[in-house]
């Protein structure tokens, strides 16, 4: 012991949970928490056909994010600006219209969610939902990184204890016909294109949670992170598209396929609870949505005035966002028009993305130097 004080790294939650528990804000979001998107991409493929189709969506969000933190750790970019200007040079530019567009879509889907989450439990205006979700994504970017991390950790607890117990209500009320079900003969048709459509849609999430990869010390930490973010996302599908597939086929042309379950339980005071986690799922994934935009402008902030955005600047540009997203958006169409060419988004994300980061950064990584232990990106 030489007397000075002990500077304790990350802890194994913040290098190996962490980044998985951020990643999983992103897929569930709105569509993932009420089982639209479950209904949509897994069961068509019928019982056996959507396990399959999940487990490859998870194969693929695992490589994808294992290979992203990677990229992050060895261009040392805590943020998308910088990590595009790594990978793509001068076409970064196309980067940040596409997330510019991405992020004007699903926070003013955010925000009809919630508003809608408000009239059906308490008959509140539309409105009050839509201001108290925005209120939360301001208190929980705020403070920047410690913050949004903390929301990650709480909301956790929260959603992976009502979809266990959902799966278990599931299963004790209608068990027989889950098994039923899967006693069906396996139905292959489309499996592995919805798996990978799914991929396709939400890989966008590794990238929104690169502030979060500089707790990562080595490529060791990058992997197994990038490793876990695949179960990590894609447990709650895997537990809903079970109870679902009790009432197969009818329950894919439900609006709401959870309300569609919720009502078959019968179980009031877990319906409300059920809208809660909904609600917390919105609540986290926008936050990470703004917090990465965030991000990204405190990075130019600092190279131009020497210090951090800070509370109050973080505040109002939150607030900016939410407002010309969940309100003006929509009130001129532009939301409309996003949502019309939102699957050409996805296949531009891949064009500008996956496919760059799998054949120029993947050459890249394995042309640098296996970083050590302390060579990390909290330095940075």
């Amino acid at each position: 012991m030489t007397g000075e004080a002990r500077i304790e790294g990350p802890s194994w939650f913040q290098r190996y949970l962490l980044p998985g528990l951020a990643f999983k804000a992103l897929v569930i979001g709105g569509g993932y928490a009420t089982g639209r998107e479950v209904a949509e991409f897994f069961l068509p493929s019928g019982p056996w056909g959507g396990l399959a189709a999940i487990g490859l969506a998870t194969l693929l969000f695992s490589a994808g994010c294992a290979l992203t933190f990677l990229f992050a750790l060895a261009t040392r970019s805590l943020e998308y600006q910088s990590f595009f200007k790594a990978l793509l040079g001068r076409g970064w530019v196309a980067w940040e219209i596409t997330y510019v567009l991405f992020v004007i879509l699903i926070l003013a889907v955010y925000g009809a969610a919630a508003g809608e989450i408000g009239v059906a439990l308490f008959a509140l205006p539309n409105l009050v939902g839509t201001f108290l979700l925005m209120a939360g994504i301001v208190l929980a970017v705020m403070y920047g990184n410690k913050s949004v991390e903390r929301l990650f950790e709480w909301v956790s607890y929260l959603l992976y204890g009502v979809y266990a117990l959902f799966f278990i209500l599931a299963f004790s009320s209608f068990g027989g016909r889950i098994v039923d079900a899967f006693s069906a003969p396996f139905h292959s048709g489309g499996w592995a294109l919805s798996g990978a459509t799914y991929f396709s849609y939400n890989i966008i999430g590794a990238i929104v949670v690169l502030p979060v990869v500089r707790h990562l010390t080595s490529r060791r930490d990058a992997i197994i992170a990038g490793a876990i973010c695949g179960p990590l996302a894609m447990l709650p599908a895997l537990l809903f598209f079970t109870a679902a597939v009790a009432f197969y086929p009818e329950i894919m042309d439900a609006t709401l396929p959870s309300d569609f379950l919720l009502q078959r339980l019968g179980s009031p005071l877990f319906h409300y609870l059920f809208q809660l986690m909904v609600f917390s799922a919105l609540l986290e994934s926008g936050a990470s949505a703004v917090h990465a935009f965030n991000e990204r402008v405190d990075q130019t902030w600092k190279r131009r005035h020497g210090a951090p955005l800070g509370p109050a600047r973080r505040t109002v540009l939150t607030l900016v966002l939410l407002v010309l997203c969940m309100f003006l958006a929509s009130a001129v169409g532009l939301v409309d028009l996003i949502g019309s060419g939102y699957r050409g988004l996805a296949f531009i994300l891949l064009a500008i993305y996956v496919v760059p980061l799998a054949t120029i950064g993947l050459v890249r990584i394995l042309k640098k130097p296996s970083l050590g232990d302390d060579d990390d990106l909290q330095a940075s």
